[in-house]
C-alpha cells in the first residue's frame, strides 16, 4: 500500500490595505460636479458637489500616501475633476457678478439710507468646527479661507475644536468639515457660525461625517 501523503500547507494570503472608498466618492462627486458646472442655472448645484469632492479626494489621497488605503489614482483623478469643476463654477459666478454689476451701474442712483446700529459691512464671521465622540477621529479635514484651502489633522483626540475667522460682506463663504471615525462608537461634527449652529452630521464606526455650506448670507 502507498503511504498517505501529508496534506500540503495552504498558502497564507497577503493582507491587503482597505480600498480607498473616500477617494472613490470624491472622484464621483467631482465628475458629477464638473458635468453640471457649465450648465446655466442648474450649475449652482455643482458648488457643493465639487467642494465635497475636493475635500474627500484630498482625504483619500492622504490615506493612500500613508498606506492605509489604495486607489491613489482615483483620488488624484477626483482631485483634478473637482478642481476643474470649481474653476468653472468660479468663472460662472464671476461672469454673473459682472453682469449684475453692469446692470446696476446703468440704473438711476437712489439716496442711501443711514446704516442701522450694530450693522457693519466689514464685520467678520467667527466659525467654530467641532468634532465630538468616543476615542479618536482618524482624519479631520476643514476649510480655512471660505473657499478651497484646507487643513488636516490625523488621529485627533476627541473632543476636538478649531476656531477661524472669515471676512464678512462676501456673497460666497464656503465652510466644510469632514471627519472619519476610528472604528468604534460614533462621531458628531458641528459647524457654528457667530455662536449659532449652522450644520451638523453624524457617523458610526469607520464612517465619514460631513458638514458644509455657504455662510455668505447666514444670520441676515
Amino acid at each position: 500500500m502507498t503511504a498517505p501523503q501529508p496534506y500540503a500547507s495552504m498558502p497564507t494570503g497577503t493582507t491587503q490595505a482597505p480600498r480607498n472608498g473616500i477617494g472613490t466618492t470624491g472622484f464621483v462627486l467631482g465628475l458629477i460636479g464638473l458635468i453640471f458646472s457649465p450648465i446655466p442655472l442648474i450649475g449652482v448645484i455643482a458648488w457643493p458637489l465639487v467642494i465635497i469632492g475636493l475635500v474627500l479626494s484630498l482625504v483619500g489621497l492622504s490615506r493612500a500616501r500613508s498606506g492605509v488605503a489604495t486607489n491613489k489614482g482615483i483620488a488624484i483623478a477626483g482631485l483634478v475633476l473637482s478642481t476643474l469643476g470649481l474653476i468653472v463654477c468660479i468663472l460662472w459666478a464671476a461672469a454673473f457678478g459682472k453682469a449684475v454689476h453692469d446692470t446696476a451701474a446703468n440704473l438711476p442712483a437712489v439716496p442711501s439710507l443711514p446704516a442701522q446700529s450694530g450693522q457693519h459691512a466689514d464685520a467678520k464671521h467667527t466659525v467654530v468646527y467641532k468634532v465630538t465622540g468616543t476615542g479618536k477621529a482618524t482624519d479631520i479635514t476643514f476649510t480655512t479661507d471660505g473657499m478651497t484651502s484646507t487643513s488636516q489633522v490625523a488621529n485627533a483626540k476627541l473632543p476636538w475644536e478649531k476656531r477661524i475667522e472669515l471676512p464678512g460682506g462676501q456673497a460666497v463663504q464656503l465652510v466644510s468639515v469632514v471627519a472619519q471615525g476610528s472604528g468604534s462608537g460614533s462621531i458628531h461634527v458641528t459647524i457654528e457660525v457667530d455662536g449659532k449652529v449652522f450644520k451638523e452630521a453624524d457617523a458610526q464606526g469607520y464612517g465619514v461625517a460631513t458638514a458644509n455650506g455657504d455662510i455668505g448670507n447666514f444670520g441676515r
